[in-house]
């Protein structure tokens, strides 16, 4: 798509709650994603959250964990939880396989890998035409998603990192050294 954003792109993100703060806009004005699927589900996430893509291997189990939360990976040094996106949007745990993949996004100061079944595209779109999310009482997943996004025939709904985790989970942030950094 080669459309150019309105003036009005940054007013209808944030209604939709996307935070064009950022830095996800190329030099066209087009916001870019990574999409990937979940069963037959597409879903994006800004590409400028994403750090690395790796394929499926074992994580170390951590006792006392929501279900969605599968294990951490050592990563270079740096423990990222990897987050089970199937289960955390109340599908079941995902079977994992060598054919799937983690996502390692950066939410705020933190590292954190999703598990998802296959990386699709980048996509690039005009932010004036991200769709709000519906909500419905007793909706859960429409709180992580920050937009929806149609592309030929396919919806893609865009994950609102800032919501994703629970506030009960606490990730301390990466440090440059390759540490982890204790919280108080």
């Amino acid at each position: 798509m080669s459309i150019q954003v309105s003036a009005s792109a940054d007013e209808s993100l944030k209604s939709t709650g996307f935070r064009s703060e950022s830095g996800t806009t190329n030099g066209n004005g087009l916001i870019e994603f990574i999409s990937f699927s979940i069963g037959e589900d597409q879903y994006g996430v800004a590409i400028m959250s994403v750090r690395e893509i790796k394929g499926w291997s074992g994580v170390t189990h951590l006792p006392k964990q929501p279900d969605y939360v599968r294990g951490v990976l050592n990563l270079r040094g740096v423990m990222v939880p990897i987050i089970d996106l199937r289960c955390r949007f109340g599908q079941g745990l995902t079977e994992a396989t060598a054919m799937h993949v983690v996502i390692i996004v950066q939410i705020e100061e933190r590292l954190v890998g999703l598990l998802a079944d296959r990386v699709l595209d980048i996509v690039s779109y005009e932010g004036a035409k991200i769709q709000p999310v519906p909500r419905m009482n007793g909706s859960g997943e429409g709180f992580f998603l920050s937009g929806l996004l149609t592309i030929d025939d396919a919806m893609i709904a865009v994950i609102d990192l800032q919501h994703l985790l629970n506030s009960q989970i606490e990730i301390p942030p990466a440090r440059n050294d390759g540490a982890m950094a204790m919280s108080a």
